[in-house]
């Protein structure tokens, strides 16, 4: 009756490198991918959803070639966004960050983000959901079932096709089985964290 989402973010980009914001997957992102689909291959996927961006779409796309019995589905709501603006609590540290995003675009983000949590967050007995999506979206949906702060999401980071494991029995609140699991990546493939944080 376990109801279980697989959050992994989209493997490297090409156009990473260069400070574009979506590209097609750089062949270390494609290696991701394909690992992931390795590690993942003895799950009983009931759905894959993934962003529209092209980075989640071809990592989407390299899982199912090599697990082709999943047919994954683009969701709007997994759209690379801002979660939340800056709040009264929100350390000022990150005001320079907040700068940079547009009230509209705060906004927009929230507003997906509840979406995304009414969709995804609803308890759907045995079902086994991998959402293929960005590093600010992971953040929120673990921020949200650990029910911290708005604004911790800032501090939650996920690497290229790092794996987070969210669980819901009936009748309990959601749980935190595993975040940013790396355990099917190489070291040399373990890429997207802050430098402080990939030693």
């Amino acid at each position: 009756m376990t109801h279980y989402l697989y959050l992994v973010r989209h493997g490297e980009h090409l156009d990473a490198e260069h400070g574009l914001a979506d590209g097609p997957l750089s062949p270390r992102g494609r290696r991701q991918a394909e690992l992931l689909a390795d590690r993942l291959s003895g799950v009983p996927l009931t759905a894959v959803w993934h962003s529209p961006l092209l980075r989640a779409a071809e990592t989407a796309r390299a899982v199912a070639e090599r697990l082709p019995a999943v047919d994954p589905e683009p969701t709007a709501l997994l759209f690379d966004c801002v979660p939340s603006g800056m709040t009264p609590d929100t350390p000022h540290v990150y005001e320079p960050f907040f700068g940079g995003v547009t009230e509209a675009e705060a906004d927009a983000g929230s507003a997906q983000m509840a979406d995304a949590g009414a969709e995804f967050l609803a308890h759907r007995p045995h079902a086994h959901e991998l959402l293929i999506t960005h590093n600010f979206v992971i953040a929120w949906f673990v921020r949200e079932v650990l029910q911290a702060p708005e604004w911790r999401w800032l501090t939650i980071n996920q690497a290229h096709c790092g794996l987070t494991v969210l669980a819901q029995r009936p009748g309990r609140p959601w749980s935190l089985v595993s975040h940013n699991d790396l355990a099917h990546l190489p070291v040399e493939l373990r890429t997207g964290l802050p430098d402080i944080l990939s030693v």
